[in-house]
């Protein structure tokens, strides 16, 4: 995989807004077809699975979900930039983010807990962001400034303050060492919240969005893993850790997303700053 990192400009729009519109009805439609592709990945797939990487998993399905997404885009939107998790790609203006399947390691084991995760950037802002899990035919949307959804009907985040009765996920990375994973668990747990981990960053970006948890964080993510659920949790009400200022597009960074009540809790636990901290 490789990435160019070159910013190619791209000529003003006479209608930004109406060409907002059409790439989020695109966004929702590429995100289903790309789930069917998946789920029927999913169900009929041979038993066995390839490595990228120490846990880093890999199926016929990921680059299979990936080549109809770029195809799509690329037919729809042929002036805009792709970057994938498993192809790369090039950094535009205008910019499709794209994880084929987030939480491969759950595909691969027959776990239902995986999801297409797409998000659309233009002038370094998440403009558009669709996380869908074909299994449970659960679909989450976003459009900046205009709220979230799951199945059309609004989220948001929940009001937990009380770290007793908060539940976080804290996601694991190869990226980051083990020692410094384990003292982030440790302060977390300190504070007298339940940690889980789904495996699937993603998902837990959608689940904070819509009050399923209190916060999610990751000491390092990909764009791709997380664009798309960053902008859900922002227009759920949500606070998030700043990351595409950090060039986070290109490198990654850190992620954090979290309810209001336990946000500067888990800051501070956790060590990753907040957008608009000082």
């Amino acid at each position: 995989m490789s990435i160019d990192m070159t910013v190619h400009a791209v000529a003003p729009q006479p209608d930004a807004e109406a060409e907002l519109d059409r790439r989020a009805a695109f966004c929702r439609e590429i995100a289903r077809s790309a789930g069917a592709v998946a789920l029927d990945g999913f169900r009929n797939r041979t038993p066995g699975f390839g490595m990228k990487g120490p846990q880093d998993f890999l199926t016929e399905t990921d680059a299979a979900v990936e080549r109809h997404l770029k195809a799509r885009i690329a037919e729809a939107f042929p002036e805009d930039g792709f970057l994938g998790e498993e192809t790369g790609g090039a950094v535009k203006s205008d910019v499709w983010v794209v994880d084929p399947i987030d939480g491969t390691a759950n595909f691969a084991r027959d776990i239902p807990h995986f999801c297409i995760s797409i998000a659309f950037v233009r002038n370094g802002e998440i403009e558009i962001g669709a996380i869908y899990n074909p299994a449970l035919d659960e679909f989450y949307f976003a459009r900046r400034g205009e709220g979230a959804t799951r199945d059309g009907k609004p989220i948001s985040v929940s009001k937990t303050s009380d770290f007793d009765a908060a539940c976080v996920e804290f996601g694991w990375s190869n990226r980051k060492t083990n020692k410094r994973y384990l003292e982030v668990l440790s302060n977390i747990l300190e504070r007298g919240a339940n940690v889980r981990r789904g495996a699937s960053g993603a998902l837990g970006l959608a689940y904070v969005a819509d009050g399923r948890s209190d916060a999610y964080a990751e000491l390092h993510m990909h764009a791709w893993d997380c664009l798309a659920g960053l902008l859900l949790v922002k227009e759920a009400g949500g606070v998030v850790a700043p990351f595409l200022s950090l060039d986070g597009l290109t490198k990654g960074g850190a992620v954090l997303a979290a309810a209001p009540g336990v946000a500067q809790g888990i800051s501070e636990a956790t060590g990753i700053s907040l957008e608009g901290a000082r």
